[in-house]
């Protein structure tokens, strides 16, 4: 471990290095660690003009960390979509990047770029790639996913070692962390009464984690920078960790219209907290009406 890892030990993650964490908190923060494999989140057919997003959507969101004093912006994750067409199939191409703004790289480096294609019917994964560069540490993940038997073809390097491939067993609920994402906010939220659980899969490296969301209800919060929105709120408790204490839930503000964007999310740490909030938006595919001044 170099010197920048050990003078930012709240940057790792159970899951990885700081850019995977940031990540998790910023784009599926709201996964938490099931008790045992429970029933999958039903995975179904949508027209277009169901879907609470369109291609050219671009969304940035920012982390920012609290400890005593310290109150800083530390990074961004911007996602793009866009929609392509190979052969009789369509489907999103999605791309996110995550960075440590230019101070920051001085003490931990983060460039993590993530790619995923999913169906455009059914919002089911057909590949993701991460290539992850993080203070010095390097990880590649590339899966293949095969949406007949749901087995997933994985390839996972870490720094320069070979690359080694195995086959994860997915579950027609299994995603990868950008799919996820954009599946999430499929969910109609309605039809959900408080506190109920609603259980996912995905997968990372060569393993495979059953989560899920617990729905909270309705809320009225204030976003720095961006003003005043109804939100639909739901809360979770994340795998303990290096970065998570396992104690505290994760606390998470979506747009209540028909964009379900995340605008909040905050979660205190083993140091510290870190929150992650929606900055700057382009090309929504609905009026973002849930903002009240």
């Amino acid at each position: 471990m170099n010197n920048e890892q050990k003078y930012h030990p709240h940057f790792s993650s159970h899951f990885g290095k700081w850019g995977t964490c940031l990540l998790i908190v910023l784009l599926t923060a709201n996964i938490v660690s099931a008790q045992q494999d429970t029933a999958c989140m039903p995975v179904r057919e949508f027209t277009a003009d169901q879907l609470p997003f369109h291609e050219s959507e671009r969304l940035t969101i920012v982390a920012n960390y609290k400890w005593g004093i310290i109150n800083t912006d530390v990074g961004e994750a911007t996602m793009m979509l866009t929609k392509e067409k190979f052969r009789d199939t369509t489907y999103f191409y999605a791309r996110a990047y995550a960075k440590t703004y230019r101070f920051y790289d001085n003490f931990f480096m983060v460039r993590d770029v993530y790619e995923a294609r999913f169906m455009a019917s059914d919002l089911r994964p057909l590949y993701f790639h991460r290539n992850i560069n993080e203070g010095g540490y390097t990880i590649k993940n590339t899966y293949v996913f095969n949406n007949t038997d749901y087995a997933i073809y994985a390839s996972v390097q870490r720094k320069t070692g070979p690359a080694k491939d195995t086959v994860l067993p997915g579950k027609s609920c299994t995603f990868d962390f950008v799919s996820l994402f954009y599946n999430s906010r499929n969910l109609d939220f309605d039809h959900y009464h408080k506190d109920q659980i609603i259980p996912i899969s995905f997968a990372v490296d060569e393993e495979l984690f059953h989560i899920y969301y617990r729905y909270l209800g309705k809320e009225v919060k204030k976003i720095s920078g961006l003003g005043t929105f109804n939100c639909i709120k739901i809360a979770a408790k994340p795998v303990a960790g290096e970065v998570f204490d396992g104690k505290n839930e994760i606390s998470i503000w979506i747009s209540d219209d028909k964009n379900h964007i995340p605008l909040l999310i905050e979660t205190p740490i083993v140091v510290g907290k870190v929150s992650a909030r929606l900055s700057k938006y382009a090309n929504l595919k609905h009026p973002l009406s849930s903002k009240i001044d």
